[in-house]
């Protein structure tokens, strides 16, 4: 841009200093690569990973009877969190139709064309054979083939079999996220015993208590996708009662620990306690659903609760090998 002085019948036309030229920033690339950046590591759905390596350490430790060994623990909690960001990537190229059409998932990298498909599939198929390799060579095969077997739930068991075709979908699906506790024990132990199959049915148990209510709250979104979820082909009184049914199989199985691994009597009382609450509130969503008109069903209260049960149970997981009775 320039500027003209008329003074009279005189012009007199002066230019902008070339060091104020106006122009792409200095800073727009690194910028640009960071935000390429951030939309990859969302399509692994961190918040997802979180959860599931908060249930890894607790029976990595409970199988040591103490702390594991730093190298190990950090060897798979790397090779695990790049497991399933490896399943979270190729779950979202494979639902990314069904992603633009629901509010709650249409800002997703692959939806907005931030990430292009083939580019998210290399990187999924990439991340995930790279997780198997390192499990394999750094931690043991036991887990490498766990962690294989997870994948697969996730990414062919899930969305290309059930997803779209069974209100039960998430119940079977939700599979895969049982198996980080296998993962962490057998890296630990080398083997499977009975009592990671007791976390393993908390953790399956748990999934539907955990995911319906937020799924009554995303109704419409995923009846518009054409996704089953039991909320969308049930009304409110037949979900809240097998929410409930589904908890009250994940406490007892909570509670079956105690023998299967010798947990002391603080594990099974903090066990029965966070169970007891926690059932407290599926009842009261049962009650409101089959009284309409108690107010609001709460649905996202539940929702939340059932991640601070999981979290608390698995500290006191964590907690129990040290206590000295």
């Amino acid at each position: 841009m320039s500027s003209t002085i008329v003074a009279g019948s005189t012009s007199v036309r002066t230019a902008r200093r070339p060091d104020r030229v106006e122009g792409p920033s200095r800073f727009t690339w690194p910028r640009a690569v960071l935000r390429r950046i951030g939309a990859y590591v969302a399509l692994t759905e961190p918040r997802i990973i979180e959860l599931l390596l908060v249930t890894t350490v607790p029976t990595m430790i409970l199988a040591q009877g103490g702390f594991p060994a730093w190298g190990l623990t950090v060897a798979t909690l790397v090779g695990g969190t790049a497991a399933a960001g490896s399943a979270n990537v190729l779950n979202c190229y494979l639902d990314r139709d069904i992603d633009q059409i629901m509010n709650r998932t249409r800002r997703r990298p692959l939806v907005t064309g931030e990430i292009s498909p083939p580019s998210a599939l290399v990187f999924g198929v990439v991340l995930g054979v790279a997780s198997l390799l390192w499990f394999a060579l750094v931690v043991n095969t036991t887990a490498a083939l766990l962690s294989l077997a997870a994948i697969l739930v996730y990414v062919i068991g899930y969305p290309m079999l059930l997803k779209r075709r069974t209100p039960q979908n998430i119940g079977w699906g939700g599979i895969a996220g049982c198996m980080p506790v296998l993962i962490g024990w057998s890296a630990v132990t080398g083997s499977i015993t009975w009592a990671p199959v007791a976390l393993f049915l908390v953790i399956f148990f748990w999934t539907p208590p955990h995911y319906w209510p937020l799924s009554i709250r995303f109704r419409r979104d995923y009846a518009a996708a054409g996704v089953p979820m039991l909320p969308v082909v049930a009304e409110n009184p037949k979900v809240a009662t097998e929410v409930l049914l589904y908890a009250i199989a994940m406490v007892a199985s909570s509670l079956l620990l105690v023998p299967l691994a010798s947990m002391t009597w603080v594990y099974a009382a903090a066990a029965a306690a966070l169970g007891g609450w926690f059932l407290a509130s599926c009842v009261g969503l049962r009650r409101r659903a089959t009284r309409p008109g108690t107010g609001r069903l709460g649905e996202m209260v539940l929702f939340h609760r059932s991640i601070t049960y999981l979290t608390l149970l698995f500290v006191m997981v964590a907690i129990d090998p040290f206590l000295p009775f």
